[in-house]
């Protein structure tokens, strides 16, 4: 069980701060870095795989130092979100290079594996430089994946690939997180985080603004209501009832959804009353749920604070 911590940790460019004193845990299973453009997700992601040293603080493996580690290199992968390919070399030559690199005692057999992994061994003797950006993705992938390491970090994975892709790429990482593999990767598209991410870590401006499972996150934001989406049946009696109670701060029908859609200000208070309610006033909750809890309310609140 393989863990990244990365304690205090700042890295600036001359006058730039592009992290500034950030400390996490990064934990077997698969968690979604997050942050606006600019945010430093790219600048810890070099840090975390030993190719950019921390100007202070601490990024290690195990408590193992990952800078001027060779050692460590063993057991990351990284796909980084610029190409620096050889565009000259087949994507099986590409691979079968890192395999060698890495000294692995069958390079030729890693490679076969690793490009059957991510489904291009049917392109594996065409050049690079005839690949679409998707299969560029890929064949990056299959390049980390060769020495099979037991953590895997990616910088926008999902760039450039169709649908089709996408979709595998999320069932194989899904896969090493489930196996135990330790898996971290930054997107920009909230709800590719949202349908795999187990955990979220999210950078605004350089600075660690948040951790954990996003929906909890959104549960502690207690300086914006949440917002419900209820269908009852009776919602006159409902509302009536619910607007009269502290925990509510707004009540509107919505015609579309033939629902009500209500502000909570005390998200604890409100899930004790609307049940209570409802009970005393002999009406029936058919629908309750949360209209704001998706990824992207939860990194809009973050950026914006």
């Amino acid at each position: 069980m393989t863990t990244i911590r990365i304690d205090r940790t700042s890295r600036w460019f001359g006058n730039v701060v592009a992290v500034n004193d950030i400390t996490m845990e990064i934990a077997p299973g698969i968690t979604g870095l997050l942050g606006p453009n600019g945010a430093g997700k790219s600048t810890l992601i070099h840090m975390m795989s030993g190719f950019l040293a921390p100007s202070s603080g601490t990024v290690t493996l195990d408590d193992r130092t990952i800078w001027r580690n060779a050692a460590a290199y063993r057991e990351i992968g990284l796909v980084p979100e610029r190409e620096g390919m050889y565009d000259y070399l087949t994507g099986g030559e590409f691979v079968l290079a890192n395999a060698e690199l890495h000294g692995l005692p069958d390079p030729g057999a890693a490679t076969r594996a690793a490009l059957d992994t991510v489904d291009m061994a049917h392109a594996a003797d065409r050049r690079i430089d005839t690949y679409s950006k998707g299969m560029r993705q890929r064949v990056k992938m299959a390049s980390a994946l060769v020495h099979e390491p037991s953590v895997l970090l990616l910088d926008e994975p999902f760039n450039g690939m169709d649908p089709r892709q996408r979709m595998q790429l999320m069932d194989l990482l899904r896969k090493m997180g489930q196996d135990g593999r330790t898996v971290l990767f930054s997107s920009h598209i909230l709800e590719e985080v949202e349908q795999l991410a187990t955990h979220i870590e999210v950078i605004v401006a350089g600075r660690h603004a948040a951790s954990g499972d996003y929906r909890k996150i959104r549960r502690l934001m207690t300086d914006r209501p949440h917002r419900y989406l209820v269908r009852s049946s009776d919602d006159r009696a409902l509302a009536a009832a619910l607007i009269a109670d502290r925990s509510t701060s707004g009540i509107e029908f919505d015609a579309a959804e033939d629902a009500l859609r209500v502000q909570a200000v005390d998200f604890g208070r409100f899930t004790t009353q609307l049940p209570r309610l409802a009970r005393e006033h002999g009406i029936r909750l058919l629908t309750v749920s949360p209209s704001d809890e998706s990824l992207e309310s939860v990194f809009s609140y973050l950026v914006s604070r």
